[in-house]
């Protein structure tokens, strides 16, 4: 009983204690990662008294600048694109002095003996206890390459304090190009130094579906087959590709957005409790979960897949042009900017549910959600009032991830008045209201649990290997089709062939 209570309260400080002292080491620090999310979020962390009063940063990049010049730009950029909180003068100047600056090419290997001298004078003077973060913010190509060159001036070695190493997305192209990252990463660095970031694990709703599961004896008997029909997942973007079509079209909905986020939704939603809320614990659960999706054979993708690609149309009040017609897009691109997947998850809670997700650009609204489809009550017994409508209202869960974060709960109630006369209703939880709080944004929370050496949330390389094995046939498939792209408008919710494939399967999209 003793250590279940102290295993507890280690759990709970977990969440309010400060970080080690350290140096972060952002390779692409002028790169647009860095001034619209790192930046921001490591001063707010400074705002409240988190991070130890020798944290220090050293930027690298290739664009020649000064310590003083360098400390400007993050400046401006932190000013700009802080979120609901204040722009301190005092603190920034405060947390200026442990910003640094070094220009380097990291194809050239005297940029790491160079970052390596840098690190220690920082290391003498800041004294941050050689523990180094170092965050790979730069082309995909480059981590394996930026990890050899840490390995190779002698900065992965833990002989002075730990080092960790942040990668961001996209983990490799494919299954293939996945497995060869893990390996050259791996002839350097353990598994418990790599931290692979998936900036949606880091949003606060994601992290209360876990709370939401776990933490309440009301919603985890419903939680399997029994009960739940169907599962929908949308992560919709009201706008285009951004000026980001050269990229996009290497990409794909189905790269940027599924193999990543969604499934790591997915394993969230799904996966089984765990022992404990410990690293480790959590992640065997939804590692366990994402190799337990169903991979499709080549003969099912076509009936359980579907690709699109926005034309033309009409967003916000105004003309926009087709994926095709974007800068740095060929125009015969086969690129989808929408996919929609039917998953099916073989273990005992989810026999025969059905998992569909989509994704797309230039949609209706911006919005994330997952909607939990509970099955019909029995008994249509009051068929009298509703007709053939009678059992058309089932029960739905509704977790909402962005914009306005909450939960609701659907269901029927008796309308006012003579007779059994049902109508929808809805229980709202809305996360910004209940606690009257700001949120902190999942770089925050990301940076802060890899300081502090809590991978709870970062992505392990089975879960990678997992994830993108659920999706390898998909790519395979589409890479042999000549799709009729365009196939749905700017501003609709996807090609009808989206609808037509939950319809075979008695289902219909929800619209947000």
């Amino acid at each position: 009983m003793l250590m279940s209570q102290a295993s507890t309260l280690q759990d709970l400080l977990r969440f309010h204690r400060k970080t080690p002292p350290c140096t972060a080491v952002i390779f692409g620090a002028n790169g647009d990662l860095t001034r619209r999310k790192l930046m921001p979020a490591l001063y707010r962390l400074a705002w409240e008294g988190r991070l130890a009063p020798g944290f220090a940063i050293i930027g690298l990049s290739r664009t020649p600048l000064s310590n003083e010049a360098f400390r400007q730009l993050m400046r401006d950029s932190v000013a700009k694109f802080l979120e609901d909180s204040p722009f301190d003068e005092d603190l920034w100047n405060s947390f200026a002095q442990g910003l640094f600056y070094m220009p380097g090419d990291v194809g050239d290997h005297s940029t790491f003996q160079r970052l390596a001298d840098c690190l220690r004078e920082v290391e003498q003077s800041r004294q941050t206890g050689g523990n180094t973060l170092f965050y790979l913010s730069t082309q995909p190509s480059q981590y394996a390459e930026i990890v050899e060159g840490i390995g190779a001036a002698g900065m992965a070695k833990e002989d002075g304090g730990w080092k960790r190493v942040i990668i961001e997305k996209p983990f490799g192209h494919d299954l293939t190009s996945a497995k060869e990252l893990n390996a050259r990463l791996q002839k350097v660095l353990d598994e418990r130094q790599i931290y692979r970031i998936d900036h949606y694990l880091g949003k606060e709703t994601v992290q209360n579906i876990l709370a939401f599961r776990f933490g309440n004896g009301i919603f985890e008997p419903l939680w399997n087959r029994r009960y739940i029909e169907h599962v929908q997942i949308t992560a919709a973007e009201s706008i285009g590709v951004e000026g980001r079509g050269g990229y996009y079209q290497e990409a794909g909905a189905l790269r940027d957005m599924i193999q990543n986020h969604l499934l790591q939704v997915v394993a969230t939603i799904a996966m089984e409790p765990s022992a404990t809320f410990s690293p480790d614990a959590v992640r065997d659960e939804r590692a366990k979960l994402l190799r337990s999706i169903h991979v499709m054979k080549p003969e099912e993708v076509a009936a359980n897949t579907v690709a699109g690609q926005y034309g033309p149309g009409r967003v916000g009040g105004g003309q926009v042009v087709g994926f095709r017609e974007e800068k740095g897009v060929r125009p015969d691109s086969q690129t989808e900017t929408y996919a929609a997947v039917r998953f099916m998850i073989e273990n005992w809670r989810w026999a025969n549910v059905p998992f569909y997700i989509r994704t797309g650009k230039y949609l209706p609204k911006r919005v994330t959600e997952v909607a939990i489809h509970y099955r019909s009550a029995p008994l249509a017994v009051f068929r009298n009032e509703f007709g053939d409508n009678s059992q058309a209202m089932p029960n739905l869960l509704i977790l909402r991830i962005q914009p306005e974060e909450g939960i609701s709960l659907k269901f029927v109630s008796k309308h006012p008045g003579a007779g059994m006369t049902l109508r929808p209703v809805s229980m709202d939880f809305n996360y910004g209201s209940a606690f009257g709080e700001r949120s902190p944004s999942a770089y925050e929370t990301l940076l802060l649990d890899a300081i502090i050496g809590d991978a709870t949330l970062y992505t392990r390389q089975d879960m990678v290997e997992a994830s993108w094995t659920a999706v390898q046939p998909i790519l395979d498939y589409w890479s042999t089709q000549k799709f009729p792209f365009p196939n749905y408008p700017a501003g609709a919710w996807g090609p009808a062939a989206a609808d037509e494939m939950l319809s075979r399967y008695g289902h219909a999209w929800r619209r947000p």
